[in-house]
């Protein structure tokens, strides 16, 4: 089976090195600290061929020009922020299809972060790594895109398959739960989820990764359409019948929550 190395970086920023012991090839999923990266992949023992860039941000492609100018690696980014990304040799769009040996990954179209955000889908492995579009309990602020945007972005990742384990960029899970049992405190299920986050931290362990199928069940953003969280938000900025206002309405709060 393919393989994911993860490792904390920066402040909250999680590293993954993604290898296939059969070609011997291995991708770094974004690249926020190359040292680190550099370093876990020496002691993994792993030669790193390639870079899947989610978005433009240094904490996701500061490291790409120092990996490149040790590996060699092939720097792979979103074409929509291809001006923003150094060292890119191919660029990618929703419906384009990357390779580590034969497991393919699907690109995946999640702007709204920012406008050219990208995320990769392995559907043979059950994965996703969703970069800064979606969190466990939350999504990216909304720094370049409209509304609109990124609930289609967010539609798309709803619509893969429920036993997909999504990996995202940072530990923000506490924080997220937090704003998540303000926007849907009668929320059972959120309420079980967000004991046992709790109880991970307390233990140091990481909330990454997670399952979309929880997610579906309990992160606000991904229940903009929910009838009744749309009632909740209704006179707060939402709208009920309309999944778009109660999306923006969400993220509005949870920037100033």
């Amino acid at each position: 089976m393919i393989e994911v190395h993860q490792f904390p970086c920066l402040d909250d920023n999680y590293g993954f090195l993604l290898h296939d012991p059969v070609s011997g090839e291995t991708a770094c999923i974004d690249t926020p600290d190359a040292n680190a990266y550099l370093t876990e992949a020496r002691k993994k023992g792993w030669q790193i061929s390639a870079i899947w860039n989610t978005h433009w941000h240094p904490d996701h492609a500061g490291g790409n020009e120092k990996i490149k100018a040790v590996t060699g690696c092939t720097v792979i980014a979103p074409a929509a922020e291809a001006e923003r990304i150094a060292g890119i040799d191919r660029t990618v769009k929703q419906g384009d299809v990357v390779c580590l040996g034969d497991w393919e990954a699907d690109v995946i179209d999640v702007g709204g972060h920012t406008l050219g955000h990208c995320a990769y889908h392995l559907p043979a492995a059950k994965i996703a790594f969703v970069g800064d579009s979606l969190f466990a309990l939350g999504c990216g602020r909304m720094f370049e895109g409209t509304a609109a945007q990124f609930w289609a972005s967010l539609q798309r990742i709803k619509a893969l398959p429920a036993e997909t384990t999504l990996y995202c960029a940072h530990e923000y899970t506490q924080s997220n739960a937090r704003f998540a049992l303000h926007a849907d405190p009668e929320n059972e299920a959120l309420q079980d989820y967000c004991r046992s986050i709790d109880k991970a931290r307390a233990e140091g362990r990481p909330t990454v990764p997670f399952a979309l199928a929880r997610e579906l069940a309990t992160n606000p953003f991904l229940r903009a359409d929910n009838a009744d969280l749309q009632a909740r938000w209704a006179n707060l900025g939402g709208k009920m019948g309309d999944a778009v206002a109660t999306f923006a309405a969400l993220r509005e709060a949870k920037n100033n929550f």
